[in-house]
């Protein structure tokens, strides 16, 4: 982190923007996960977004202003079964950027959320990790059955690329960009948190009942 900074400061001679994009998702039951992929999971999206803030804040400070844009997702928003811990470090970083924006205005610091729906990479590929566990066997199978339906239509990344793009450059001080690939975010602030738990609750237990019929 550190090398990619020094080089870029010595290439440019300077850093007005940093996007945090890096990060991938346990998939499983929590009861599964080990120790060490939960500390992966923390390393990677939110000790290491973490670092790489701290590292060019006193940069854009001196400076006089600069960007920072967190890639957030649906999943610090909204939640389903089988991705805790996931879910809780996307929840992280919309809490650390939305308290963060109050510290660095100050410096001319912008912070921006960038929040995407669902998009075709290799996230449930390279960027998975799949923590199975023989009790929840049934619900990991019909999730994995459900989601890949789901994938199969999902549109490639180049709407979120616009919107990282857009977020660093719009000169406002709006703080949350969400990209809507499926309208389960709206479902969610249309009908608050006891229709969304509802909603997945039922879910589940379709999924269950397949699978015991």
């Amino acid at each position: 982190m550190k090398s990619a900074i020094d080089q870029t400061i010595q290439k440019f001679g300077g850093i007005d923007i940093l996007v945090n994009n890096a990060g991938f998702a346990l998939l499983g039951p929590l009861e599964g996960a080990s120790v060490e992929n939960l500390k992966k999971q923390f390393d990677t999206n939110v000790l290491g977004v973490i670092g790489m803030i701290q590292m060019v804040l006193p940069i854009m400070r001196e400076a006089g202003g600069g960007v920072i844009v967190n890639v957030s997702s649906m999943g610090g928003l909204l939640t389903f079964p089988l991705l805790s811990s996931y879910h809780a470090t996307k929840f992280a970083i919309e809490g650390l950027t939305e308290t963060l924006q109050y510290e660095v205005a100050q410096h001319g610091i912008r912070l921006k959320l960038v929040e995407p729906g669902g998009a075709k990479t290799s996230f449930s590929g390279s960027s998975m990790i799949k923590t199975p566990h023989p009790p929840y066997h049934a619900l990991i199978s019909g999730f994995e059955k459900a989601s890949s339906s789901i994938e199969a239509r999902l549109p490639g990344p180049e709407k979120v690329a616009k919107m990282i793009y857009h977020a660093a450059t719009d000169k406002s001080s709006r703080l949350r960009y969400p990209v809507i690939a499926f309208p389960m975010i709206t479902i969610r602030k249309l009908f608050g948190a006891r229709i969304w738990t509802a909603l997945m609750s039922l879910w589940v237990s379709s999924i269950l009942k397949k699978k015991n019929t």
